[in-house]
């Protein structure tokens, strides 16, 4: 198994919020905790990474009161989550890397190590998870869920090229890498755990469930 202290956690909490009106989403309290605490420590809980990393363009002070060092993207304007995932490979002093977005406080506790014995286990180069939603039929699908990635940090050059040609979707940059989809559906995986927050009124709903 890859060893935990070979693996940083990052908390992506770079966007615009612009469905929560422009607020800094990772901030927004779920339970009277900021959302991206509740992620930061549900990464610590599970015990899979050996430090933790915040991916933020604003507020930085409060972010850094986490305990966590805080990096702002180093591509300009909101470059969406491939920004994120760049500026975490560049700062990556581990040979591995995960990324989880702020909004899903409810992320399972068993998600690096899976991740990790999945990379391993088929010698691939991007472990992703993968999640039961309903569909707009209302037909349970399995849906990949990119912005929760183990990455190897070698792939930064790729990242930095697939970027510099104006790509922005993180699929079509995985799509050239070795990628297993790792799928949380067993029995006793909770089926709200990839839930994430686009809107204030999402976020309450989410404290209900």
């Amino acid at each position: 198994m890859i060893n935990p202290n070979d693996i940083t956690g990052l908390v992506l909490a770079g966007g615009r919020g612009s469905r929560m009106g422009g607020v800094d989403k990772g901030l927004q309290t779920f339970n009277g905790m900021p959302l991206a605490l509740h992620t930061l420590t549900r990464l610590q809980m599970g015990g899979g990474v050996g430090q933790i990393m915040i991916n933020a363009n604003r507020n930085l002070a409060a972010y850094e009161s986490f305990g966590a060092s805080v990096w702002p993207d180093s591509l300009a304007d909101y470059a969406g989550p491939l920004a994120g995932f760049m500026t975490g490979l560049e700062r990556c002093e581990t040979p591995f890397l995960v990324t989880v977005p702020c909004d899903t406080p409810l992320l399972p506790l068993d998600l690096v190590p899976r991740l990790a014995q999945a990379l391993e286990a088929e010698d691939a180069d991007i472990a992703m998870a993968a999640a039961p939603e309903v569909d707009q039929n209302g037909q349970l699908q399995i849906r990949n869920q990119p912005v929760f990635c183990l990455l190897r940090v070698e792939l930064l050059e790729s990242l930095i090229q697939f970027t510099q040609d104006g790509g922005r979707k993180i699929d079509a940059w995985t799509a050239l890498h070795k990628t297993v989809v790792v799928p949380f559906n067993l029995p006793d995986d909770d089926p709200q755990a990839f839930c994430n927050a686009n809107t204030l009124a999402e976020l309450r709903q989410l404290e209900n469930t």
